[in-house]
């Protein structure tokens, strides 16, 4: 679901009575310096009871949380580090979701280490419980080097993030990408043991603009088979590589991230 998508709801929304309180509240922690030119900081996000926010890759009807890191100061580049989300089915469609509390690890990358440098955002991001709205959100933190101490709850994150495919024993990954009306149908076929009695898999493509189906699922004698489309904005088929894509396995509360596959077309 698009932003703007979000804004008309929350436009008609208006005619409703408000929820008690605040769905969300958001905020950085400042974390650490884990090196002369790297930190560890985090987005803090509390959720009121009943509400959830979006995985990088939500699903067919949720909403792709989009930052903006340019305010920022001496900052050359910020990599988000997501922990395993919920699966959420709800009204027969899939999400993928967090519930409560999110904290998001963010590992920032210095220009000069010897200046002080500070994390400044602006975030579009999505909230829902019984209604969806958007919220945008401006958040800021001075990234303190002489703080060299772990914050607990952004090291409990990072130890909550989907593991790399040898930790899951991970063989071979291959693909297909076939031409459909409006974009690409992606076939991949993952040798790796089962994760638990009932996996659900996510592909995703170049960029965060291309709409990805839910992806079908199947486990089969030699690993999982994984069917999603891929529909970009110009709604065509288009030039797909195989290190554009990437997989996610998750069951039980864990989950397997697959960067790339081996692609035949």
């Amino acid at each position: 679901m698009t932003f703007k998508a979000l804004l008309a709801i929350a436009a008609l929304l208006l005619a409703l009575p408000a929820a008690a309180g605040t769905p969300a509240r958001v905020d950085l922690l400042p974390g650490w310096r884990e090196s002369a030119a790297s930190h560890l900081a985090a987005l803090h996000v509390v959720l009121a009871p009943g509400w959830k926010t979006y995985w990088r890759a939500p699903g067919e009807a949720g909403f792709v949380p989009q930052f903006d890191w340019s305010g920022s100061e001496n900052v050359a580049s910020v990599e988000a580090l997501w922990p395993v989300p919920e699966v959420d089915e709800t009204g027969g469609m899939t999400s993928l979701v967090y519930h409560d509390e999110l904290v998001l690890p963010l590992r920032v990358q210095l220009s000069d280490p010897a200046r002080a440098a500070r994390l400044s955002g602006s975030l579009e991001m999505g909230v829902c419980d019984n209604i969806c709205m958007p919220m945008q959100v401006t958040v800021s933190a001075v990234l303190d080097a002489a703080q060299t101490a772990p914050d607990a709850r952004i090291a409990a994150a990072l130890a909550s993030r989907p593991m790399a495919g040898a930790e899951a024993g991970l063989g071979g990954v291959d693909c297909t990408a076939d031409p459909i009306a409006d974009g690409m149908r992606v076939h991949a076929h993952v040798e790796m043991p089962a994760l638990g009695a009932e996996e659900h898999a996510v592909i995703e493509g170049p960029s965060a603009d291309i709409w990805v189906s839910d992806a079908m699922v199947e486990r089969g004698p030699g690993g999982l088979t994984i069917t999603a489309d891929l529909v970009p904005p110009a709604a065509r088929p288009f030039d797909l590589k195989g290190d554009d894509i990437r997989l996610t396995v998750l069951a039980e509360g864990t989950a397997v991230d697959i960067r790339g596959c081996q692609l035949d077309q």
